[in-house]
């Protein structure tokens, strides 16, 4: 019966404004709160995305070492003509991150504006060295008050918000949020190379290392988010950076400091004039 209950009580929340006045009044429910963070593919939009416990943040796709997330929450009940603080805190049970290192002090002084029923939680994040490595996550609780109690403690999936190629969480307690971190350098979408037959290097740029794609980014003043689409990596702009980082290793090689990978093999980009197995390493000829 609870989970009917919140389901009718969310039909009445989410039905479009201009017939939801009526309802709204009557509402009769807890005057609650509940974090209504919502994600999904692009193609979709805040009318379609799921409601999801979890915000993603990646420092690959972002140039600076510090970043805000703004965690959005909802209120259930009837708007008031008055600011209502509420309270927020860090879930010790699901935080990995480290204060200071991964995140900054929560700020202070949160409330539901007047006339209204949305707030955001803006959460700031650091680039960390070992983010590059593990992930981390920092957790957030919602606390009642005497605002405020925990709206949806069991949350359900609702019916059409569907909008995402990711998995969708089917049910959860909406009084917490997890906020994941990472800075992994995965393959882009856009990768002009592959591996061949006895694990040889072929292609423009041969297999994904995030040494080469760094070194790239370096040598062409790019940034990883260039190689999200070919929109931001055009033909023109891929067949330069593969001309002007084989002048580059070549360059390097012919000074005698070539450039290897983790591995120990030749860094392999275009038209280098050295073959490269991954495993391999590389052995100066005497």
């Amino acid at each position: 019966m609870k989970r009917n209950l919140i389901k009718i009580a969310l039909f009445v929340l989410f039905l479009p404004i201009g017939g939801c006045k009526k309802e709204l009044m009557d509402y009769k429910g807890i005057e609650g709160i509940y974090f209504a963070v919502q994600s999904g593919s692009s193609w979709g939009s805040e009318l379609t995305w799921p409601y999801q416990p979890f915000t993603n943040v990646e420092f690959v796709k972002i140039p600076e070492d510090q970043t805000t997330v703004n965690i959005k929450v909802m209120i259930t009940g009837p708007e008031k003509d008055y600011d209502r603080p509420f309270s927020v805190e860090i879930n010790p049970d699901s935080t990995t991150a480290t204060l200071g290192v991964h995140y900054e002090p929560l700020p202070q002084g949160l409330y539901i504006p007047a006339h209204s029923v949305v707030a955001y939680v803006p959460v700031t994040l650091k680039r960390a060295s070992d983010l590059s490595i593990e992930e981390k996550t920092v957790g957030l609780r919602l606390v009642a008050n005497e605002n405020f109690g925990l709206s949806f403690p069991e949350w359900d999936a609702l019916p059409g918000y569907t909008a995402t190629s990711g998995a969708i969480v089917q049910e959860f307690d909406a009084s917490l949020h997890s906020i994941r971190i990472n800075d992994f350098m995965v393959k882009p979408k856009v990768w002009i190379g592959s591996i061949q037959e006895g694990n040889r290097e072929s292609g423009s740029w041969g297999a994904f290392s995030s040494k080469k794609i760094k070194l790239m980014c370096t040598i062409m003043n790019l940034t990883y988010a260039d190689f999200s689409s070919t929109t931001t990596m055009p033909t023109v702009l891929s067949s330069l950076l593969t001309s002007e980082c084989a002048k580059y290793l070549i360059a390097q090689y012919n000074a005698g400091t070539p450039v290897l990978e983790d591995d120990g093999r030749l860094m392999f980009i275009g038209n280098v004039p050295w073959t490269s197995y991954i495993g391999v390493p590389w052995i100066p000829s005497k």
